[in-house]
């Protein structure tokens, strides 16, 4: 039998190789999962991102005038489709990712569509056989996103083939002053700008793995016992970015190859969590975008989420939470009232008493309000907030009824903030009430609407604001 060389019966030589083998395993196996996530990432950020195009230019075509459209190719003269599409344009110009631009609704056929306005139809009609005139149909049974248009916003989970070519495309409803979606609109972008997104990573991502695998390679050449603690803490880093934790680092001691290494996969991750930052703050001034547009709407309540925003920082810089934390929570109060976007401005205005159905509308915003920003956050704590903000310390709020502890530290504070504010403001039912008058409410319902300790850190902000005139 034939024997190995005498360098390589040793423990030590044998356990670098095998430590040289794994690192390279272990190498190409988590630049493997980070290139997967960067491309999932990726994508999916494109999606949220036409998303929010299409819902926020449906959110500015008028669905009356849509409706007026002769759905023949004589509409294309039209003033109501040249208004519209005359809208359109413009929302492509600012957006130069967008390919085409179009409203679409139903026909008396099941999944058979027909197009309404398209800026350009002509101009596609040259291109190609298909065309985009008013009234001219489409398949939409293809496409399981664009059914969901009129549900919601929505997007292809892929590239799409159609009469066009291959494309990415967003949806969202066109809905009437009573919320009934009567059309959808329908942003496309080109496919080749996706690919080349994926191309690029794609790149990217054999680069990090070469390098990861030259680096295994010299990493495994050094003295076992000091590689063995870093591999694992490299793998467990691999793991929890893999997982979405972008803001784990990991810690190791030395001057040498895998420090170095931990360096850049540190800063491979720092990369990666402000790139989710970036797209955070991009969403969230949309948000904000949205809340103006609501506080347009309602003419008693202008103003009304940046004082809730402002009294509720206060506060909670005077109940001592932590700093990153009064941050969010400053976000979130902006927001508190996004659901009542989808509320109709006769019921926001109206001076009569309402009714119990007209009611029943005003509660649902807060669940309205989450399933608009769902999307957009991932803190569980900012949903609730917004979700719970009408509920109540004694369990007798809305919509869910829970009580005491149960109710977030957020959503207790924005509770007071949003109820004092809106007792110092006049509404179009009533007077507002003065600073005094409103304090005294707040303390009566100290342990049945409020938190004690909130009303009482509320109310020691109120004392160091300058007296009212």
């Amino acid at each position: 039998m034939r024997k190995f060389p005498i360098q390589f019966s040793s423990f030590r030589t044998r356990v670098t190789i095998i430590l040289v083998l794994s690192f390279i395993f272990v190498s190409g196996l988590s630049n493997l999962l980070i290139h997967e996530f960067a491309i999932s990432s990726q994508f999916n950020q494109l999606r949220e991102k036409l998303m929010v195009i299409a819902q926020t230019a449906a959110l500015m075509v008028d669905a009356d005038l849509l409706l007026e459209v002769p759905l023949n190719r004589e509409g294309v003269n039209a003033a109501q489709y040249k208004v519209i599409a005359e809208k359109l344009k413009r929302i492509k110009e600012v957006n130069p990712l967008i390919k085409s631009i179009y409203t679409m609704t139903k026909t008396g056929r099941e999944g058979i569509w027909q197009f309404m306005v398209d800026p350009e139809p002509i101009i596609k009609a040259k291109r190609s056989s298909p065309t985009s005139y008013p009234g001219d149909k489409y398949d939409a049974s293809r496409f399981p996103e664009m059914l969901k248009g009129f549900f919601g916003s929505s997007a292809d989970k892929k590239l799409m083939l159609d009469e066009w070519g291959v494309t990415l495309s967003g949806y969202a409803p066109i809905l009437d002053k009573n919320g009934k979606a009567v059309a959808i609109l329908g942003v496309d972008i080109a496919a080749e700008d996706v690919y080349n997104t994926r191309k690029e990573i794609n790149r990217r991502g054999i680069l990090v793995l070469a390098i990861g695998i030259f680096t295994s390679i010299a990493l495994g050449l050094l003295i076992s016992r000091r590689i063995t603690d870093p591999i694992k803490k490299l793998v467990e880093g691999t793991r929890r970015i893999a997982a979405e934790d972008l803001q784990h680092r990991v810690e190791i001691k030395g001057n040498d190859e895998i420090k170095e290494l931990a360096d850049s996969f540190n800063s491979m991750a720092m990369s990666l969590f402000e790139s989710k930052i970036k797209l955070h703050d991009y969403f969230y001034r949309v948000v904000q975008s949205l809340i103006r547009i609501l506080e347009a709407k309602d003419v008693y309540t202008r103003g009304h989420s940046e004082r809730v925003s402002e009294y509720a920082e206060k506060t909670a810089l005077k109940m001592q939470l932590p700093a990153q934390r009064v941050e969010l929570l400053k976000k979130v109060a902006q927001l508190h009232d996004i659901g009542k976007l989808v509320i109709y401005e006769g019921i926001l205005n109206k001076q009569d008493k309402l009714t119990e159905e007209e009611w029943k509308i005003i509660r649902g915003h807060p669940v309205t309000g989450e399933e608009i920003l769902k999307p957009l956050f991932l803190d569980d704590e900012m949903l609730a907030a917004v979700r719970s903000h009408h509920e109540r310390y004694d369990g007798r709020g809305y919509p869910d009824k829970i009580s005491g502890e149960n109710i977030s530290v957020f959503t207790q504070i924005i509770s007071v903030a949003d109820t004092y504010d809106a007792m110092t403001s006049a509404r179009a039912y009533r007077s507002a009430l003065s600073k005094e008058e409103a304090t005294r409410e707040l303390k009566n319902n100290c342990g049945t609407q409020f938190n004690p300790q909130v009303v009482e850190a509320f109310l020691n902000v109120l004392q160091e604001e300058a007296p009212s005139p």
